[in-house]
């Protein structure tokens, strides 16, 4: 079965490296974000190329993010380990430094399978999900391995689920912060439509 935007997220419990540096062995998501928006982004592997540019756009946005009240998760098929290992390689030899969330190991690959994100060759795809405060995903976008993909993009949707959730108006394509948003009815949507062409 497809996992879809609708569904809760997997309760899996696996190793992640907390920001402290520390590694715990039963750590959930679910539990983590628990009555918070929580983001979580798959990448296909550490010590590769795109990934840590993504990893590192991640890190500078989470004051951003914070501010939202929003948990951020990183999560690969590596090893807590390994994961360690790259919080402590330095930026310019290719490493991330210490990022200010956890990284998830699902090593077992029991997540990326439930989530159907693996690659043929067994690392995950560049999957990103936006989780409410009641565990469901709200919005989730899949990128092929060599495209990266856009954090401001996610703190659009952040944006967009929290002024829905607190206003009951829907919101239209490229709908910002602070932009108008419509109610659902054709009315509202032709009037939008009207202002903006």
């Amino acid at each position: 079965m497809t996992f879809m935007v609708g569904q809760k997220f997997p309760s899996t419990t696996t190793a992640a490296v907390m920001p402290t540096g520390e590694i715990n062995e039963n750590f959930s998501v679910t539990e983590y974000g628990n009555g918070n928006y929580t983001v979580v982004f798959f990448y296909p592997l550490d010590f590769t190329f795109v990934c840590p540019t993504e990893i590192v756009a991640m890190d500078k946005a989470m004051q951003e993010f914070e501010n939202r009240g929003v948990k951020v998760v990183a999560a690969s098929v590596d090893s807590a380990f390994s994961h360690s290992a790259w919080r402590r390689t330095p930026l310019n030899e290719g490493g991330i430094g210490e990022v200010s969330f956890p990284m998830l190991s699902d090593m077992k690959r029991d997540l990326s399978t439930q989530l159907g994100i693996l690659t043929d060759g067994g690392v995950t795809f560049r999957a990103s999900y936006l989780i409410d405060k009641e565990g469901t995903v709200r919005h989730m976008v899949i990128n092929d391995l060599p495209l990266g993909r856009s954090v401001s993009e996610m703190l659009r949707m952040v944006d967009a689920l929290d002024f829905h959730e607190k206003h009951g108006e829907v919101c239209p394509a490229n709908w910002k912060q602070g932009e108008d948003a419509i109610s659902t009815t054709r009315e509202s949507t032709g009037a939008y439509l009207a202002k903006s062409a």
